[in-house]
C-alpha cells in the first residue's frame, strides 16, 4: 500500500520574519517624533518657570528691555534684598511651612487610618462609608468654603493656625488613595498577623504602613502642593497680617501701589521662593512617587 501524500507538502512555505534591521529603521522616526512631541510639551510648560527663574535674577533694565531678554547678563540679588526690606518674608515663609506640614502630616495619618479600615476591616456600613468619600471627591472646593468659613467662625478660629490646618485635615482625595494601594495588599499577610496576636494597630503600623510608602510619597506631595499654593481659603480666614501665608502676603504686596511700586523684579523673586519648597519636596520623594504611580491598580 502506498504511503499517504503529506498534507504539507502543498503548503507554500512560511514568509520569513522581517530583518531586526528593518524594523528598527520603521521605529526609528516614530521614536524618534515621540521624543519631539514630548520636548516640545516639556518646553511649552517649563517655560514660565524658567521664565519667572530668569526674571527674578535680571536687572530692572533688563526686565523692561523690549524684545525680552532671556538670560541675565549681569545676575543680581538686589530684587531678594529688596523684597525682604519691603516685606517680612520670613514670617510668611514660616506661616505656610507650619500650615503645609501640618495639613501634609494630619493627612498621612488619618487618609492612613480610614484607609485601612476601608480596605482591610469588617464592620457595618462599611461600603456606604466608601459611597461617601467617592460622593465628597466630586463635590467642588470652592462650593465648601461658605459652610468651612461659618463652622471655623462659630469655632473662633479665625485667625488662628488650627483654623487654616483643621479644614484640610483629611481628604478624600488622600482616603481614597490609600484605600486603592492598600487593597494590593494580600490579606493573609494580615491574617497570619492576626493569628500570631498581633493588634490592629501593630499590623497597620509595622506591617501596613511600611508597604504603602509609595502611595504615602505621592500623598505627601499632592497634599504639600496643594496646601502650600492654597490661596482662596487663607485669604478668607485670616484677618491679622501676621497669620498670612506666603501667597496672601505676596498677592496682598502686589496689590498695594504703595508698597510694590516697581516691584516687577520682587514679585518674580517672590513667586519664585514660593515654588522651591515644592521642588524640594518633589526631588526628595521624587523615587516614591514614581513608584507609586507605576504600581497604580496593581492588585
Amino acid at each position: 500500500m502506498s504511503a499517504a501524500p503529506r498534507l504539507d507538502a502543498a503548503r507554500p512555505p512560511a514568509a520569513a520574519p522581517p530583518p531586526a534591521t528593518a524594523t528598527a529603521a520603521r521605529r526609528g522616526p516614530r521614536r524618534l517624533l515621540t521624543y519631539v512631541l514630548l520636548s516640545v510639551g516639556l518646553l511649552v510648560m517649563a517655560a514660565p518657570f524658567l521664565w519667572m527663574a530668569l526674571s527674578a535674577f535680571k536687572t530692572t533694565k533688563e526686565l523692561a528691555a523690549s524684545p525680552p531678554v532671556w538670560l541675565p547678563t549681569e545676575w543680581t540679588l538686589a530684587h531678594f534684598s529688596e523684597l525682604l526690606d519691603r516685606l517680612d518674608l520670613p514670617r510668611y515663609f514660616l506661616n505656610s511651612l507650619i500650615v503645609a506640614t501640618f495639613v501634609t502630616v494630619s493627612n498621612l495619618v488619618f487618609c492612613s487610618m480610614l484607609g485601612y479600615a476601608l480596605a482591610k476591616l469588617r464592620f457595618a456600613g462599611k461600603n456606604k462609608i466608601f459611597g461617601l468619600v467617592l460622593g465628597a471627591l466630586m463635590v467642588p472646593g470652592n462650593l465648601m468654603l461658605l459652610p468651612l468659613f461659618v463652622l471655623m467662625s462659630r469655632l473662633r478660629l479665625i485667625d488662628s493656625y488650627a483654623g487654616l490646618v483643621l479644614p484640610f485635615a483629611a481628604g478624600a482625595l488622600g482616603v481614597f488613595l490609600m484605600r486603592q494601594f492598600m487593597q494590593s495588599i494580600p490579606d493573609e499577610l494580615l491574617e497570619a498577623a492576626r493569628m500570631d496576636g498581633a493588634s490592629e494597630w501593630y499590623i497597620f503600623w509595622r506591617i501596613v504602613m511600611p508597604l504603602v510608602k509609595p502611595a504615602l510619597a505621592t500623598l505627601t506631595i499632592i497634599t504639600f502642593l496643594a496646601s502650600w499654593n492654597n490661596f482662596v481659603w487663607p485669604l478668607i480666614a485670616t484677618n491679622d497680617p501676621d497669620k498670612y501665608t506666603l501667597p496672601v502676603a505676596l498677592a496682598t504686596f502686589a496689590t498695594d501701589p504703595v508698597r510694590s511700586a516697581g516691584s516687577n523684579g520682587m514679585l518674580m523673586a517672590g513667586s519664585f521662593l514660593i515654588v522651591l519648597p515644592v521642588l524640594f519636596v518633589f526631588a526628595v520623594l521624587q523615587r516614591h512617587f514614581t513608584q507609586g504611580i507605576a504600581t497604580a491598580g496593581m492588585k
